[in-house]
């Protein structure tokens, strides 16, 4: 069907390039693009497919809005926090674009729902900010014969590519298997420049339209890099690897997998050696830190997050990140009250659970971490 006269003025910068024309305007509006992820990488994805006039946007989110997300996830408003990202993705791409028909999922990428989701799409874009769904998004795409186009970004630093298009290789060309567990902070551990997933997110649009339009050469077999301190991009060419476990030769992965069945050997993965049975993992509350420290009863606090974060904000204490856990081992006490912290609880969580397969039983968990001590404790203390 032509472009209508209101369509004709909004996509007129458009139209007006040669390699896109009437005619590639028509196909985007006939083209759908499936965005896992409302957060930092799916805001300006989102805005820029939307307003490139892509006729069918998918969005797949189980989050909802945060005051913290705000500092880079411009789709989102103040007014919206604790809304789900979906609706609010939703309302504010039907306000810029209402022609767009916006789909939406409230509810994460599975093993159970991704090929449900996921078929039928014309691309799939990465935004997402783990590596279970950034592992299971690969997989679908290529057993789907689907291109995706992944984004990721860490404090300063981006990386941008095109996987599974054509003969082109995934994701698992250059990454066989995710990191240990807890080696690679999130944005909310480790930090982001807010102005980091702008820059990628919108090179990652700019991907999905040249493969919808069909024009121009996609990143396959590229991996961009974007340095945001240094103000430089580099490049990185690879190959499809023909032993890939999902897109090679002879693939041994055939159907989505849970994380764990394929994460490999952690350096926090509890000793051979050790018990099978996971030990339950001991709680303190902040209130009981507080009088043990008035009573100034003897105990070991230590904190696992990075070392920034201990810098903008800490209760004391030994500084040992978690990732460093393994070569400090002879700085924790086996002996007498040790308590371990984080941000919120988690990571200090996956550290107990080490501890105790090496031998560790005089551990406590700070529940809710630095966070819950800044809330019922000292409201002074900044929660970074």
């Amino acid at each position: 069907m032509a472009l209508l006269p209101e369509e004709a003025v909004r996509y007129s910068r458009h139209t007006l390039l040669p390699e896109i024309g009437v005619a590639g305007q028509e196909r985007l509006r006939d083209s759908s693009v499936l965005l896992i992820g409302a957060g930092g990488l799916g805001s300006p994805l989102a805005l820029y497919l939307a307003a490139a006039g892509v006729g069918r946007i998918g969005i797949v989110d189980a989050d909802v809005v945060d005051l913290s997300n705000l500092q880079r996830q411009v789709l989102h408003e103040t007014g919206g926090v604790g809304r789900l990202k979906v609706e609010s993705a939703r309302e504010r791409l039907h306000a810029l674009n209402p022609d767009v028909d916006v789909v939406v999922w409230d509810e994460p990428f599975t093993s159970g729902n991704a090929f449900e989701i996921a078929r039928g799409f014309d691309v799939l874009v990465d935004g997402t900010d783990n590596f279970p769904t950034r592992y299971l998004s690969n997989d679908v795409a290529v057993w789907l014969g689907i291109p995706n186009v992944y984004g990721s970004i860490h404090r300063f630093e981006g990386q941008v590519s095109v996987f599974a298009h054509r003969d082109g290789p995934c994701y698992r060309c250059l990454y066989p298997a995710p990191p240990p567990p807890g080696l690679v902070p999130t944005c909310a551990e480790g930090g982001v420049l807010g102005v980091l997933p702008g820059v990628i997110g919108t090179l990652q649009a700019t991907e999905a339209l040249k493969l919808l339009l069909g024009i121009g050469e996609p990143l396959v077999g590229r991996l961009l890099i974007y340095d945001a301190l240094g103000m430089r991009m580099r490049e990185l060419r690879f190959d499809r690897d023909l032993c890939c476990p999902v897109c090679g030769e002879h693939p041994t992965i055939t159907e989505p997998v849970d994380y764990e069945g394929f994460c490999g050997v952690s350096v926090l993965q509890p000793s051979s050696s050790s018990t099978t049975n996971a030990m339950p993992i001991p709680e303190i509350t902040v209130e009981e830190l507080r009088d043990l420290r008035e009573q100034g009863a003897p105990h070991t606090l230590i904190d696992v997050r990075e070392q920034n974060e201990y810098d903008a904000a800490n209760l004391g204490g030994t500084l040992i990140p978690l990732s460093q856990l393994p070569g400090h081992l002879d700085a924790i006490p086996k002996e007498g009250r040790v308590i371990v912290h984080c941000r919120s609880g988690a990571r200090s969580a996956r550290a107990i659970e080490y501890l105790q397969s090496q031998g560790w039983t005089n551990l406590a968990n700070l529940a809710g971490g630095i966070h819950a001590w800044s809330d019922r404790i000292d409201p002074t203390l900044p929660k970074p």
